[in-house]
């Protein structure tokens, strides 16, 4: 069986590989497990690999390369139109020769996939929606079309959409998913909580302004003047991180925040099992992996109400859901760390919780998909 595989992601070439985001490709790689080969329509870029990406394990991929597309200016729409019939022919091309299409949601290219797929109707497909499915959030026009023109069944046949969380007046093709990190070995392992002070902090993510990180910073601040012992490890790169230096230099945390950049999965798993708390107030998210990892290894999530993060947490039972008004979640915060007890019980559940989502697991489901 050969998968044509429609994405935004931009790919890179090293040492004869295909490389790609890390998350992402992990798990390209067992949906390759299963499959004779794979038609990849993917952009491409000279950047050099970073600790994050991960390259295909596969032996017969055929990279399809096009050019990313943006609609966010004038100029960017005018280039988009220039380059659509290369695109649009490069997209028909692969899942014609595909037995199986799988297509990346929400992104330029994904919904191109998704209105091209409506010419193989009788192609059995999926279609993997990593955003917020949330029928009633905010979200930019291009994202409300996709989820519309994926959860419409006329249009879009034999495809199941897979989606995190479970929504009401769904389309029969909707499909509630997950994802995973941790294969069912590391089940095994446990970890010994102790909440007491001082208590470490970490947040694991993009520096961008969707993930709130200077938020995360005054947070750590306004607990440091109440007279809380606390640390902050903050692993990513991104455009923010100017300004959360800036901050910690204003304020004078120096000696509580240490900004890590990006590290290999195996560093930030050892800052999981280190960490107390993960800090990660996110605008938008579809299912957050992070938080999901940090309950893996009892450490407890501190996150907004955003897409399914809330049915992660058990409303509350096995994690903190963020107000995002200061003073608020200050409180919150302070009141829990003065109760060690409730810290260990969340962190008990949402590991118990969490280690039932196993690679494992996901392999399973992704097999019964390709069947």
């Amino acid at each position: 069986m050969k998968i044509a595989i429609i994405t935004s992601v931009p790919h890179k070439i090293h040492q004869d590989q295909l490389w790609s985001y890390g998350p992402y490709v992990k798990e390209m790689n067992l949906w390759g497990k299963h499959v004779s080969g794979i038609i990849l329509v993917a952009p491409e870029t000279g950047e050099m690999v970073s600790e994050i990406d991960v390259a295909y394990q596969h032996a017969d991929i055929t990279h399809k390369v096009i050019p990313s597309i943006s609609l966010t200016s004038f100029s960017e729409l005018l280039r988009t139109l220039v380059r659509l019939p290369g695109i649009l022919s490069a997209i028909f091309g692969a899942m014609r020769r595909a037995d199986h299409i799988h297509l990346r949601c929400p992104g330029n290219i994904g919904m191109l996939g998704a209105m091209v797929q409506i010419f193989f109707p009788g192609k059995p497909k999926t279609a993997k929606y990593a955003g917020n499915w949330d029928p009633s959030a905010r979200q930019p026009r291009s994202y409300r079309f996709q989820k519309w023109l994926l959860g419409n069944t006329f249009w879009t046949k034999n495809m199941q959409v897979l989606v995190y969380g479970d929504w009401p007046g769904q389309s029969k093709n909707i499909k509630p998913f997950f994802t995973a990190t941790y294969p069912e070995s590391k089940t095994a392992e446990t970890v010994d909580r102790c909440f007491e002070s001082p208590y470490r902090f970490l947040f694991v993510g993009t520096l961008s302004p969707g993930k709130q990180p200077t938020y995360v910073v005054q947070l750590i601040d306004a607990l440091r003047k109440r007279g809380k012992q606390v640390r902050l490890d903050m692993y990513g790169e991104g455009v923010e991180r100017d300004a959360v230096e800036k901050i910690i230099a204003e304020k004078n945390l120096g000696d509580v925040i240490t900004l890590h950049g990006n590290q290999s999965a195996g560093v930030v798993e050892e800052a999981y099992k280190q960490s107390h708390m993960m800090l990660l107030p996110s605008k938008s998210e579809g299912w957050p992996k992070v938080v999901a990892e940090a309950m893996f290894w009892g450490c407890l999530p501190v996150v907004t109400r955003v897409s399914c993060v809330p049915w992660m947490l058990g409303e509350g039972e096995r994690g903190v859901l963020l107000s995002e008004e200061k003073e608020s979640d200050v409180k919150l915060l302070n009141e829990l760390l003065n109760d060690p007890e409730a810290m260990q019980r969340m962190s008990e559940t949402g590991m118990q919780w969490s280690r039932e989502y196993t690679i494992d697991a996901f392999e399973r489901e992704i097999r019964k998909l390709l069947v």
